[in-house]
């Protein structure tokens, strides 16, 4: 059996049977579950349950979880809670058995997942023998119900007030719980209180209960009515009734639960998911069915049949629990659907699951997902590192069906290779192509080239004319041999390289950045090639406006003059098309904080600190103002436009009103910063919640004390007021507490 195992420095802490961890669930909870391993008790029977209680009776209130097998979704969802509140409660874990009788539970076989808060700080110690009274989490075992859930327990049992209905504002409704109102008279209010005390508690975690005075003169309440409820969501309008007994009101909530959940569901769709924009899609869309009958689904037995049988075969590796494998299926299935619609019948696209064929992932050194590889029988995997879409894969298959390199045997066919026929042919798939010329076929560079025109194979289309009339076009494009020749079309001036071999991926670095354009159209998926390069960014972006058209050529074809004007070396001029190309539009804004009238030049200097200079708008984008432009910032003459700090530069005087150095002594930076990347939600923040608890506690600076959630409340029982950092732990969530009171020194979890 494989073993998966956990260290902690050095050591091991942990070690897993592969068929534990089966997932990224099964890895987070079995991870979390031994590193709490000290704080998260585990009981099966009633005593060992009621032994926590006493323990925990005036200290601590205890959360109680059930799952029926560890590393599902419910139990990775219970041990992230008790990293993150293992601070404030005890938790403890049961898979079953004669503890779930104790709670109430009638059908054991029936609950797959439960949690229960049982109410032991407030609990009397004399009653020592008394189980701690218990509310029921009565949703599914996620985080945000938990969450919630928790939050609901902390709120108050019954709050009073003595304003109108609709003016209450509880935590109950941000939460998305209903609220009740019941109307108290001046002589009964004691008798309302018990009533009410008595009905929240039946109805804790399910709704937010509010006794509302009368005598009031701001509560202009009907004397009829002895009730109300407010539902959850925004605008929801206060119902008024008249109540007889508990039981109806009890009745009431038991009917509104079931639409209620599944309002609640959609109240809480956009939030159900992590701040990442690819499992939000999955997630968006997990109610669509994949036609996978588009595409071969291989197992262990069927994988090398199945690629030595065609003469492509694409294969997809992926896993069904990561995002990004089940946002690119889809693109990939509709590759699948195009090439049979084109009537490409010699590529077999194919799929392989990485979670069930471990085996077959393994032996092909699959290490990230998703991975796309072609095979060719006879012929080493070719590997697609294109983006993961479908307009980019589908070019990576039909390039790979050519030859690479195509050899050519006469000056037509190279003619014809460049620009004629035969590029025309293929321009759609490959616009950008790449001639070896060589003086002979016996020249020694040779296996060199036609090594790196293999790996080139699915990127652009290489082609080779290794014979002495070769001499013509080096002559012609004033290169020596070996050479190649990039053609980007018969309405492009041809470039020529003289050539270096030495390894073929050295050549196939230097192919690669020939290819790249010197004055480039920035699109989302060419971005990162020309990123690479490092150089400051000489960006026009530009509209799609139909009045537009001729000058934007007008402005493109001026900007491309500047390469043969003496434009500083580390400058990349490039343009962005806000019609082809919608993201530029973020871009700009963000650059400079509006959107300013197109076209718009900007300096963009990522690659050397990050700041970001506007070319004055109204003066004209001509080759000499540009020039001198630029002289301006290379000699920090012109003020950064964009952001200070983290915040837009709004200041008046931002512009040509900058003399000299003035612009530094006022503090403006026009600097793209790294922002932090904070969670979509507050609650989802972590390490912010354990710090809200406990100040400092989620610092994670020193060793972890393995000391239990107890026995730390005990020790700090024992401590006098002066006792340091123990009691400042249990007492710092206190806001009565002293305010020098120190932060921990042994924060939580510090293993991770």
């Amino acid at each position: 059996m494989k073993k998966v195992y956990l260290f902690r420095g050095g050591n091991v802490l942990k070690s897993f049977d592969t068929d534990t961890v089966f997932d990224v669930n099964a890895i987070v909870s079995h991870v979390l579950f031994t590193v709490l391993f000290d704080e998260v008790r585990y009981v099966h029977t009633v005593a060992e349950l009621q032994s926590v209680e006493r323990a925990a009776k005036g200290k601590a209130d205890i959360v109680l979880g059930h799952v029926q097998v560890l590393g599902l979704p419910e139990h990775r969802a219970l041990m992230e809670t008790a990293f993150v509140y293992g601070v404030k409660y005890q938790f403890v874990l049961t898979t079953g058995g004669p503890v779930l009788t104790n709670m109430g539970v009638e059908d054991i076989s029936s609950l797959t997942a439960g949690l229960w808060f049982l109410h032991c700080k407030g609990a009397p110690q004399s009653q020592h023998s008394d189980p701690c009274p218990h509310t029921a989490l009565r949703r599914a075992l996620t985080t945000l119900h938990i969450y919630t859930f928790l939050q609901l327990m902390e709120a108050p049992l019954v709050s009073e007030a003595s304003v109108e209905p609709s003016e209450v504002n509880m935590v109950h409704s941000h939460l998305q719980v209903p609220l009740l109102f019941l109307f108290s008279q001046p002589h009964t209010v004691a008798l309302d209180r018990v009533t009410a005390q008595t009905l929240a508690w039946r109805l804790r975690g399910q709704v937010g209960l509010v006794l509302i005075h009368r005598e009031s003169p701001d509560v202009k309440i009907p004397l009829e009515y002895n009730a109300a409820y407010r539902l959850p969501g925004e605008g929801s309008e206060v119902k008024y009734l008249i109540l007889n007994n508990l039981e109806e009101v009890i009745d009431l909530f038991r009917d509104e639960s079931t639409p209620e959940e599944e309002e609640d569901d959609d109240n809480w769709a956009t939030l159900d998911v992590l701040d990442d924009e690819v499992a939000e899609s999955v997630y968006r869309d997990r109610g669509q069915s994949l036609d996978m009958d588009a595409v071969t689904e291989l197992t262990a037995d069927t994988f090398h049949s199945a690629v030595a049988e065609s003469d492509y075969t694409v294969v997809l590796f992926y896993v069904k629990w990561d995002a990004v494998s089940m946002a690119f299926m889809q693109s990939y299935i509709e590759v699948s659907e195009s090439l049979e619609d084109a009537d490409v019948s010699d590529v077999e696209l194919a799929v392989l699951d990485c979670g069930e064929w471990t085996d077959v992932c393994s032996a092909q050194k699959i290490s990230s997902f998703p991975t796309v590889r072609l095979y060719c029988p006879q012929e080493p995997s070719q590997p697609y590192q294109g983006m993961l879409g479908t307009e980019s894969l589908n070019r990576f298959i039909m390039l790979s069906r050519l030859v690479s390199p195509v050899l050519l045997s006469s000056p037509d066919e190279v003619t014809s290779f460049l620009e004629g026929d035969l590029y025309q042919r293929h321009a759609a798939v490959a616009p950008v192509t790449v001639l070896g010329l060589f003086s002979s076929t016996a020249d020694a560079g040779l296996s060199v080239f036609k090594e790196a025109a293999k790996a080139l194979r699915g990127e652009t289309m290489v082609g080779l004319f290794a014979d002495r009339q070769a001499e013509i076009w080096a002559v012609e494009y004033s290169v020596t041999l070996p050479a190649i020749l990039v053609s980007r079309g018969p309405t492009c001036q041809t470039e020529a390289h003289s050539l270096n071999l030495s390894m073929p991926d050295q050549l196939v670095t230097h192919i690669r950045s020939a290819l790249l354009d010197t004055f480039p159209e920035l699109t989302v998926e060419n971005l990162p090639l020309y990123l690479e390069l490092k150089k400051k960014l000489l960006l026009l972006f530009v509209g799609d406006e139909e009045s537009g058209r001729k000058g934007n050529k007008r402005v493109l074809e001026d900007m491309r003059s500047l390469l043969n004007t003496g434009l500083p070396n580390p400058y990349l001029p490039c343009w962005i098309h806000l019609g082809r190309t919608p993201a530029g539009k973020a871009v700009l804004e963000a650059y400079l904080g509006f959107l300013p009238l197109l076209p718009a030049l900007v300096v963009s200097q990522l690659a050397t600190g990050g700041e970001v200079f506007h070319y004055p708008t109204g003066r004209p984008l001509m080759v000499q103002p540009i020039l001198q432009w630029l002289q301006r910032v290379e000699d920090g003459e012109e003020p950064p436009a964009g952001r200070a700090g983290n915040r837009w530069h709004t200041d008046s005087r931002a512009g040509d009103r900058y003399a000299g150095t003035d612009w530094q002594r006022q503090g403006v930076s026009g600097v793209i910063v790294d922002e932090k990347w904070m969670p979509s939600m507050p609650f989802y923040d972590f390490l912010s919640v354990m710090d809200q608890e406990v100040p400092g506690y989620a610092s994670q600076r020193s060793a972890k004390t393995k000391t239990s959630r107890i026995e730390r409340a005990e020790g700090e029982k024992e401590k006098s007021s002066g006792g340091g950092e123990r009691q400042a732990r249990a007492g710092a969530h206190n806001p009565q507490g002293s305010p020098t009171t120190k932060p921990p020194q042994t924060p939580h979890h510090s293993e991770l």
